[in-house]
């Protein structure tokens, strides 16, 4: 499995040709990507044609685990506490594929921070 966010799920829907959306192309053929909850709500949330809500629809949703909520927010104060940007729905997305163990794949740049001092791993 591994996990998309709205960054490069959006780059894919605009048929953008790159790395990142070539790995959501291979995920999806594979039956292998999966979304964190936030991701899906942002995506629905904005105006997603009909031919893409198919994708969303068929991409496996990670489950939150026990002590979800409290992680994600000692996680976002340590990354504040360092002086880094740590917006809330980034910190609900990294610690959902943190708690399922997979790879995100991302454009946003804001995930590395996650991935220097919270054990996230970046797909691409």
């Amino acid at each position: 499995m591994i996990a998309a966010d709205s960054s490069s799920l959006i780059a894919f829907f605009a048929g953008d040709k790159a790395a990142d959306t070539a790995a959501i192309a291979s995920a999806a053929i594979e039956e292998q990507l999966s979304l964190p909850p936030m991701v899906q709500f942002e995506i629905l949330a904005g105006a997603v044609p009909a031919a893409h809500r198919d994708l969303i629809a068929n991409a496996t949703l990670l489950e939150l685990q026990p002590g979800y909520w409290q992680r994600a927010g000692l996680m976002r104060l340590s990354l504040q506490k360092r002086g880094l940007k740590a917006r809330a729905a980034d910190c609900l997305i990294a610690q959902c594929c943190i708690d399922a163990d997979v790879s995100l794949i991302t454009r946003d740049r804001d995930f590395r921070h996650f991935a220097t001092h919270c054990g996230l791993k970046l797909a691409v």
